[in-house]
């Protein structure tokens, strides 16, 4: 079970991997979703932690319909990250009538060479959940998808959750779970899915707040319980 946490600085991506986090999301902007960050950010974590660093590739949060002027900069930045050593992009975009943007993500990965690629949750934005992910599956340079199951968050969408799980299987796509994941809930959406990678941002901070750094004991309790996870073959 593979635990991917979002990192907002340095100090976030030092302490996830000193307790147990195996890739980060690095972004800035985290109640907005996240934003990409500052390449000065991006390189400095890239230093400072031996994990995969998955940066994210989105230049607003108006929308997930992208220009011009939008991919030029995505493009930009993408071109940036790589140079700065980074194992992957974050990145999704959407069409006005809620399909993927075939288009502007096939100008992405032109550029992304041997990158990891998540399309993020903009997925849950989309009219129709599995045949956007049979679009995605087109595309092997698409590694995973991040995504709660559709507008809800995850615990409380198993059953759509399991189904892009099924849909994947034999794919280059994995599924990545995230949005609500708790460490109350996140024994039982994996048991429940069959997904084999979780994404955590503010449950595993200091109050439960986005804005806060990072908890080592809840981080260290969640790579725990993930480890024991492994250890019984489940799922």
């Amino acid at each position: 079970m593979l635990l991917e946490v979002i990192a907002t600085c340095v100090e976030d991506a030092i302490v996830a991997e000193a307790n147990g986090a195996d890739r980060l999301e690095l972004i800035t902007a985290i109640t907005e979703g996240g934003l990409t960050p500052g390449i000065g950010l991006v390189q400095q974590v890239v230093k400072a932690v031996a994990i995969p660093v998955h940066v994210m590739v989105r230049p607003h949060s108006r929308s997930f319909v992208y220009g011009e002027a939008d991919l030029l900069t995505m493009e930009a930045e993408v071109r940036a990250i790589a140079e700065a050593g980074a194992a992957g992009i974050v990145f999704g975009a959407l069409t006005a009538d809620r399909k993927i943007d075939e288009a502007a993500l096939e100008r992405i990965l032109v550029l992304t060479g041997g990158l990891n690629v998540t399309f993020h949750r903009a997925f849950d934005e989309l009219a129709d959940l599995p045949s956007g992910l049979r679009t995605l599956m087109k595309y092997p340079q698409v590694n995973r998808v991040l995504t709660s199951g559709g507008p809800r968050s995850a615990p409380q969408a198993v059953s759509e959750i399991r189904e892009l799980v099924e849909l994947a299987r034999g794919s280059s796509l994995r599924i990545l779970a995230g949005h609500g994941l708790t460490l109350e809930t996140v024994s039982q959406v994996i048991a429940n899915t069959g997904v084999t990678e979780v994404h955590f941002g503010s449950a595993v901070r200091i109050g439960g707040d986005g804005l806060a750094p990072l908890d080592p004991s809840k981080l260290l309790s969640l790579s725990r319980l993930l480890r024991g996870i492994n250890r019984q073959g489940t799922p």
